[in-house]
């Protein structure tokens, strides 16, 4: 098995620790409008494989945003301990009346009183491409993905002529 494969399946398994200690996130779309919306979601039980899922309103605008623009983020923290997480990637509506009833939890009945087979009930996954976590410290790490190079601008040497800024 390849390192790659190991730090994957390691960054799984850290991942879904995370996910079970947290139990709800932000989940943060874009409006059609272009702002940036967020509100509160269960989080999955299951092992985390590269996708979260979600339960929602398939006329919600949560919905709709996703429909339009997929670029999702999800935000999250152990209540208990110094870490918080960040994972971002790609959402999808994906009714699966299977997968409804693997991620119904107790608390999802205040939105669906019929349960996992209440009508307008949608699943949503997300599929994550990048995920960073930070601790007290303010120190970061890459869970998912690969850091993305930063482009910064130079400053002009010392006597060079300046340019125009950056």
């Amino acid at each position: 098995m390849s390192d790659e494969a190991t730090t994957v399946r390691a960054a799984r398994r850290r991942v879904t620790e995370l996910i079970r200690a947290a139990g709800t996130c932000t989940l943060t779309t874009i409006s059609l409008d272009g702002r940036l919306v967020g509100r509160p979601m269960l989080l999955q039980r299951t092992e985390f494989d590269g996708e979260l899922w979600f339960v929602a309103s398939a006329k919600s605008a949560t919905v709709r945003q996703l429909r339009v623009n997929p670029e999702v983020e999800v935000s999250f923290g152990d209540p208990d301990g110094p870490v918080r997480v960040s994972l971002s990637g790609s959402a999808r509506d994906d009714y699966d009346p299977v997968r409804a009833r693997q991620l119904w939890q107790p608390g999802l009945t205040a939105w669906f009183p019929g349960g996992p087979e209440t009508a307008g009930l949608t699943t949503v996954a997300v599929h994550v491409t990048g995920g960073r976590c930070w601790d007290r410290r303010g120190r970061r790490w890459e869970l998912i993905g690969r850091p993305e190079p930063v482009s910064r601008p130079r400053a002009p040497a010392v006597g060079a002529p300046d340019e125009g800024g950056y």
